[in-house]
């Protein structure tokens, strides 16, 4: 079965997430979450921190991911793994695979129109929300 990851990143006031805006299928033109393919042996928490460099340039030192919950498609035969963290300070965020951007949290992520994954980004959220201290405390 093959793993994926998400990242949910905030900035350093809790009150943006970083996101991107989807340059192919699937969801192109839709703003989704950072992350990508876990690796064959490759351990879930250091494949997000990988993915998360090699998406938007923040590395390890700018930001203590937590493992929030994971999501399997048995029909699709894939795993999604979501992690979530702030920024520890102010980070320049850079990428080339899709446009970066930071969106405001007073938005309705559950809009199929605006954000990939059917509503899924808009359940982990709340999930962050419910669990804040211990997701994003330091």
């Amino acid at each position: 079965m093959q793993g994926y990851n998400v990242i949910i990143l905030y900035n350093e006031s809790e009150s943006h997430i970083l996101m991107c805006r989807r340059k192919k299928d699937p969801y192109k033109g839709l703003y989704n979450l950072n992350g990508g393919k876990i690796e064959l042996g490759e351990a879930g928490l250091a494949a997000a921190y990988r993915e998360l460099y090699e998406e938007t340039n923040v590395d390890e030192d700018a930001v203590r991911l937590v493992h929030v919950m994971d999501f399997t498609y048995h029909l699709s035969d894939c795993y999604v793994e979501v992690y979530a963290g702030k920024l520890r300070q102010q980070t320049d965020v850079c990428g080339d695979e899709n446009d970066l951007c930071w969106i405001a949290l007073d938005q309705n992520f559950f809009d199929m129109t605006l954000f990939a994954g059917e509503g899924n980004i808009g359940h982990m959220l709340e999930l962050v929300q419910r669990h804040r201290a211990l997701i994003l405390g330091e």
